[in-house]
């Protein structure tokens, strides 16, 4: 089977917020479990002349067991390419999930302390985004929220009044 070609989509699962395949899991699965316990009992093995302790001995063992699975784990991501989809296409495009974070943002620059402004942000924040197509939404003036538009509409005497 040819790593580049997508595996049918019955034998993929997602585990740990990833997509993997199912029978290249249980391969990696098993890998591991022989490199690491073979360098656990050579380990121990070896480690048994040359150690004084038999309880040290199995302690340094233990550590070459678990660069058995630091190794397998290496070996895996080689022989098993990832199997996640990359979309080009984002939800930054949408207009309406545009509007929904502008939505959000307003509410947030209510908050004490406001969101600053984009003369705040460091050269890198602003280079990203640029390159996200998303610097001129944030450019924009933001418009007031619809009580402020109320507020500053309601003539100067009402407002006198409410409080008399």
């Amino acid at each position: 089977m040819n790593p580049n070609t997508p595996a049918p989509p019955a034998r993929l699962a997602e585990v740990w917020s990833d997509t993997v395949d199912l029978r290249q899991l249980a391969w990696a699965i098993g890998i591991g479990i022989v490199i690491s316990v073979a360098g656990f009992y050579a380990a121990s093995h070896w480690l048994r002349g040359v150690v004084a302790s038999p309880e040290l001995a199995h302690a340094y063992a233990m550590l070459a067991g678990l660069a058995g699975c630091v190794l397998a784990g290496l070996i895996c991501a080689r022989l098993f390419p990832p199997k996640r989809i990359v979309v080009e296409h984002s939800a930054t495009q949408d207009p309406a999930w545009r509007a929904e974070v502008l939505a959000e943002l307003a509410e947030l620059a209510e908050q004490p302390g406001g969101l600053g402004t984009l003369a705040d942000l460091p050269e890198a924040a602003v280079r990203e985004l640029k390159a996200l197509d998303l610097y001129e939404l944030f450019a924009q003036p933001a418009a007031p929220a619809p009580d402020a538009r109320v507020r500053a509409e309601a003539p100067q005497g009402a407002n006198k009044e409410a409080l008399a």
